[in-house]
């Protein structure tokens, strides 16, 4: 997750694109009913400083977006997990088997799935989703938010977050604790802790929320 500067947020304009004229495409994060057409089609697409973009994410992205996920991992949770997991020589054909279900299964049609881009080149992805538990208070939760440490600050993080989570929705999501640059994030944003803590993959969490009264349920899993 970036850390954000505000300012570094260049400009905001819609675009046509097969995304806001609402068309529902095979092979884009919004098909079979996803949400995610009709939420960036009523937002923008995001465009930071002069090259950095966020869009949905489509079938075509996804070793890209196994990429990212990896080397974010790598970058996020060396020290904290081991580096076997890490490192495993069949981690990045996992993660594209993961996304690949994520845009295409209808499983996944209410997931919305954002990329950031430059230069034709991924540097962040986003994945929001309904709850795992539908007794939870908040409507969504987000359960990947990840981008290339290179660039924090670019506000590539900020896009993603509100490129999957409408501000007007009450969410949740897991962050890593200790990871007090996400934490600060979170906070920027309008999450604060909830006091639940758990352990996933060997790693402390703690859930944050946003639009909620601390002491809601849910459960989530580290993707």
């Amino acid at each position: 997750m970036a850390r954000e500067r505000g300012e570094s947020v260049q400009a905001a304009r819609v675009v046509l694109s097969e995304i806001h004229d609402r068309r529902r495409l095979p092979g884009v994060a919004g098909a079979a009913g996803n949400p995610v057409g009709e939420h960036l089609a009523v937002a923008y697409d995001l465009v930071v400083g002069s090259s950095l973009i966020v869009r949905p994410a489509r079938v075509q992205d996804v070793r890209q977006v196994a990429r990212v996920h990896v080397r974010c991992w790598q970058e996020t949770y060396r020290g904290l997990m081991p580096d076997a997991v890490l490192d495993d020589p069949d981690f990045p054909a996992a993660r594209e088997r993961m996304w690949t279900d994520v845009l295409t299964s209808g499983r996944y049609r209410q997931n919305r799935v954002a990329v950031a881009e430059r230069d034709d080149e991924l540097v962040g992805i986003a994945m929001s989703g309904p709850p795992e538990d539908a007794t939870a208070a908040w409507m969504r939760q987000l359960y990947v938010l990840y981008v290339y440490a290179a660039d924090h600050g670019t506000g590539a993080g900020r896009a993603l977050l509100e490129a999957v989570i409408d501000s007007a929705e009450a969410a949740a999501l897991w962050v890593a604790d200790p990871n007090p640059r996400a934490q600060a994030f979170y906070r920027k944003h309008g999450f604060a802790a909830d006091g639940t803590a758990r352990f996933g993959d060997g790693v402390r969490e703690i859930r944050m929320v946003r639009g909620v009264q601390p002491g809601g349920t849910g459960r989530s899993h580290r993707l």
